[in-house]
């Protein structure tokens, strides 16, 4: 019979439960060597530097590298990317109007059908995001739907609950 106080036990649950145990340490130097797309000539971020900031932040709490393994900078940056990306479909040094400041954050999706008088185009993502409808914004960008399809390859394996 096994019991808590065991340290062979310790933490055994929370690994076979898919529960992160450890923080990221992805940097925005890491990011610029692995997405220089995203930078200028210069080394500067595309977008404010607080904004990338709070990206890296974000993918330090949410991607764990406990669960990804060799795989955890690749998905940190595909993370960043994402983000990064929807950020800068939004971004403008500045607006005029409330209504260029609302615009900047339409949805955009592919372009289903188009008409040349009168101007009409009609946009449809369900050919993109088959098979990971339930992954949120991840279906927005290139970057996020690799980052879905490699998390559930990674999701793939089998867990156990003591």
């Amino acid at each position: 019979m096994w019991t808590w106080d065991k340290p062979q036990f310790f933490g055994l649950r929370a690994r076979a439960a898919n529960v992160c145990t450890g923080k990221g340490n992805y940097t925005a130097q890491q990011f610029q060597a692995d997405f220089p797309q995203f930078f200028n000539s210069e080394g500067k971020p595309l977008l404010p530097e607080a904004m990338l900031a709070e990206v890296i932040n974000m993918v330090n709490d949410s991607i764990c590298p406990d669960k990804w393994g060799s795989s955890w900078r690749y998905a940190a940056g595909l993370y960043v990317a994402h983000y990064v990306t929807l950020m800068l479909r939004s971004y403008a040094p500045s607006n005029d109007t409330a209504g260029q400041a609302a615009a900047s954050g339409a949805l955009v999706g592919v372009v289903k059908s188009a008409t040349l008088g009168d101007s009409s185009v009609t946009y449809d993502t369900s050919a993109i995001t088959a098979g990971t409808e339930d992954w949120g914004d991840l279906n927005s960008t290139t970057y996020g739907q690799m980052l879905a399809s490699r998390a559930r390859m990674i999701g793939l394996a089998g867990m156990a609950v003591i």
